[in-house]
């Protein structure tokens, strides 16, 4: 059989699904999820290789508007960059995933549409959420809307949740990868450090435990992490914009800190497969989501 290796983009609005997908590809959980748009901050690489086949993923920040025409200016150094992310990846892909709902083609999916068409790559339409429809009988004036709006090599409808269709969605990722040599060894699942994901977890559980409070104004940072046969450390900082989200985050008399810090070391004990000892602090780093050093030094670059 011959060898297949190629880019796989997962690109669409913003809270549509792609990280829950991402994670349902690779069977295990790699990028953070949570009900809030704009959890996913990075280009995520997720590699999956099943014989001669491998496929690698790429979980994108949801495509939005960032202010000023066209989204192209305005806007924080965050939004920015996240635009900037899902941008790079789409023009480098040799798939692109374009994932919508299963319900209508909304302007914010015409508009990651308008993203995704930049590149040369071929495309596919995922529609997501099909759990939802109580007759699935209603998706077929949505899949005809979808074929009149783009040149897509395939339409498939899935439920990334309940891992419906995932079989007929690789099917045809794996028959438009490019032939030759894999890229990664057939047992990486990323190229990401163990510390990446670690302040990712920790960055989860703010976003689920916050709300609307703050959870976009936050950052996270591994300072230390020292791994033992039986116990690992980690020390991690939260960064927040002003005093007042500093409060918000550490909560009355420290509790919705240490709720955070007992709901990321549960995840955290399940990555590393050891106890682990973690330890979280929240410091003031005014204004650092819009400026360009301060991002560069939290990892955004």
């Amino acid at each position: 059989m011959t060898s297949r290796c190629g880019f796989v983009v997962l690109a669409g609005r913003p809270n549509v699904g792609k990280s829950t997908l991402l994670n349902h590809l690779l069977g295990r959980k790699l990028a953070i999820t949570s009900r809030k748009p704009q959890t996913t901050r990075h280009n995520l690489l997720g590699i999956d290789t099943r014989g001669a086949v491998q496929v690698i993923y790429q979980d994108t920040p949801g495509i939005h508007q960032v202010g000023g025409a066209g989204g192209r200016r305005g806007g924080t150094a965050i939004n920015r960059y996240m635009a900037g992310q899902a941008s790079h990846a789409v023009r480098d892909a040799d798939v692109v995933v374009l994932l919508i709902e299963a319900r209508t083609f909304t302007e914010a999916d015409a508009a990651a549409l308008r993203q995704v068409e930049r590149g040369a790559a071929a495309r596919i339409c995922a529609i997501n959420k099909i759990d939802r429809l109580e007759d699935r009988r209603a998706l077929l004036p949505l899949i005809d809307d979808v074929q009149g709006r783009g040149d897509f090599a395939a339409i498939v409808p899935i439920s990334a949740l309940r891992r419906d269709g995932l079989d007929a969605l690789t099917d045809e990722i794996a028959a438009r990868l490019p032939p030759g040599p894999h890229l990664f060894a057939a047992d990486d699942v990323t190229d990401r450090p163990v510390e990446f994901f670690l302040g990712e977890i920790v960055r989860e559980k703010i976003m689920r435990r916050l709300g609307d409070e703050v959870p976009h104004r936050v950052a996270v940072e591994v300072e230390r992490f020292v791994t033992g046969p039986a116990l690992a450390e980690v020390d991690a900082v939260v960064f927040v914009e002003r005093s007042s989200q500093k409060g918000i985050v550490i909560g009355r008399r420290g509790q919705r800190l240490k709720a955070i810090g007992a709901d990321a070391r549960r995840d955290i004990e399940h990555l590393l497969g050891r106890q682990t000892m973690l330890r979280l602090w929240v410091k003031v780093k005014a204004g650092w989501s819009n400026n360009a050093a301060s991002l560069k030094a939290l990892g955004y670059h």
